[in-house]
């Protein structure tokens, strides 16, 4: 199976795998399943790194080399990932997000995150 990781899991995956929460550590462990992570979500820790944000305090460059170095695929974001956002219901405000939600559904890969908000789209989204 192919998931998408949230910009959350992300960072408790390369900070701390204790911070990520159980449901998604053994789907994350499968050695049959596919990682992937996109870079609207690197996009978003390198700005919110750069403000000093507290919950963003990893590195964007150490990150993405980590991401690679363990694995995980970046999945490209396209004009179609773009133009699907569009087409998503006004839950969630955040950009970052709805690129994620608009590229788990293009791609129909499945999209694990912590946000309950994010959870509430339709689509290949699965809270954990």
């Amino acid at each position: 199976m192919k998931l998408l990781l949230d910009t959350h899991l992300l960072i408790w995956a390369a900070e701390d795998i204790r911070e990520v929460p159980k449901a998604a550590r053994k789907p994350m462990a499968d050695p049959d399943n596919e990682l992937f992570f996109s870079p609207a979500s690197i996009w978003e820790i390198a700005i919110k790194f750069g403000l000093g944000k507290p919950d963003f305090q990893i590195d964007p460059r150490l990150l993405y080399r980590g991401l690679l170095d363990n694995g995980y695929e970046e999945l490209s974001i396209t004009t179609n990932h773009t133009i699907a956002v569009v087409s998503l219901p006004a839950i969630h405000k955040d950009p970052f997000d709805r690129l994620l939600i608009a590229q788990a559904t293009v791609e129909g890969i499945l999209l694990l995150t912590s946000d309950p908000t994010v959870a509430q789209y339709p689509g290949p989204i699965r809270k954990v």
